[in-house]
């Protein structure tokens, strides 16, 4: 987004947090469910590949559903988040 300096000249987004820059968002991909404490509403999903990546109760929230069993194919959407891979959103796969 550009904005005007004060001495007429544009400037954009270089005044955010790096760690703002940082982040891509990503393709929606598919994962098969691993963990999920339903306590904390935190779990983890393996990728394709077998790597596991950890999410949060706000990315299992925001997917809307109410329980996660091991081995259930899920949605996921994720962000770069400098070196690492941010699950943003978990939902069931559907068709």
């Amino acid at each position: 987004m550009a904005r005007r300096g004060s001495a007429g000249t544009d400037r954009t987004s270089h005044d955010a947090p790096a760690r703002e820059r940082a982040r891509i968002t990503l393709n929606p991909m598919q994962a098969t469910a691993y963990t999920y404490d339903t306590e904390t509403r935190c779990g983890q999903v393996l990728l394709d590949d077998g790597t596991p990546v950890a999410f949060d109760a706000e990315a299992f929230d925001r997917g809307g559903l109410r329980l996660l069993r091991p081995g259930q194919r899920v949605r996921i959407e994720t962000e770069r988040d400098g070196d690492g891979l941010r699950i943003t959103l978990v939902t069931l796969q559907t068709l």
